[in-house]
């Protein structure tokens, strides 16, 4: 049963990450100097699919998760290798977009599939030593949250938001930070234990006001913030995007742990 599912999601994202080649505006087709880092960008991200694939014949970790790390990956490729990312270099609301993928998209779908069994078992068992010292950030929320919250505002400022717009090796490195500190974000909101909960809580939160108002900033800014060839309108929608849509995955997570706390509450008091 789990084979036919594997095979299926191995057609699914071989097309998602090769359909690119055919459309005229990914970066496949773009400059020589955006070439390489798509390529590059195309070769981990298959890397990282066959050591899933293989751990998943080892560990099998059940059709739901599997499900969850491939729509993941196939929207973070999309993201980083379609159309979207040619869009971006002029297009503010287009640049949104790709930011809200990788920090309240595919983050929390990794975390939610689970995949450092698969992962490891696959071949990746070395890189645990990579991965074991980041995680226990996790242990503590906030500091998290403080990490990723320092990420997003830095590379939302005009200086640097425009590095990465002009230099694809720094708009890489951009991708690169908003993934795995937002991995890390939602891995200690997703995966807290009891205790952690209400700072888990309160992470969500804070993320969500700061952002919330970085959203704000962008969609009443009287003026284009990131060059004048980028219109007002356009930013608007940025800020919109980040502002009313980014805010959703934030607010369910709330939900979801307002009622673990709930439950917490109740099994303390006798209820």
């Amino acid at each position: 049963m789990h084979m036919t599912i594997t095979r299926a999601t191995l057609l699914g994202l071989l097309l998602a990450v090769f359909a690119p080649l055919a459309w005229a505006h990914s970066p496949f087709a773009a400059a020589a100097d955006e070439r390489l880092p798509a390529w590059l960008t195309a070769g981990l991200l298959l890397v990282l699919w066959a050591c899933y694939l293989r751990g998943c014949v080892r560990v099998w970790p059940g059709a739901g998760a599997v499900s969850l790390f491939h729509v993941g990956l196939a929207l973070g490729g999309l993201a980083v290798l379609g159309p979207l990312d040619d869009w971006a270099e002029t297009s503010t609301s287009a640049h949104m977009t790709q930011h809200m993928v990788f920090m309240v998209v595919v983050p929390p779908l990794f975390v939610l599939s689970r995949p450092l069994p698969q992962l490891s078992a696959g071949g990746a068992r070395r890189l645990s030593a990579l991965w074991n010292p980041l995680l226990r950030l996790t242990q503590r929320p906030m500091l998290t949250a403080y990490v990723h919250g320092f990420i997003v505002w830095f590379w939302h400022t005009p200086k640097f938001y425009m590095l990465a717009v002009e230099h694809p090796w720094w708009h890489a490195v951009e991708h690169l930070l908003f993934i795995v500190s937002a991995g890390l974000f939602w891995w200690a909101v997703l995966r807290s234990s009891r205790l952690l909960v209400p700072w888990a809580l309160l992470a969500l939160l804070f993320t969500l006001m700061h952002t919330g108002f970085l959203g704000a900033l962008l969609t009443f800014a009287r003026e284009p913030l990131y060059g004048e060839a980028r219109s007002l309108e356009d930013q608007q929608l940025a800020g919109l995007i980040m502002w009313v849509l980014g805010a959703i995955p934030y607010l369910l997570g709330a939900g979801w742990l307002g009622w673990r706390w709930l439950l917490t509450m109740q099994r303390r008091i006798g209820w």
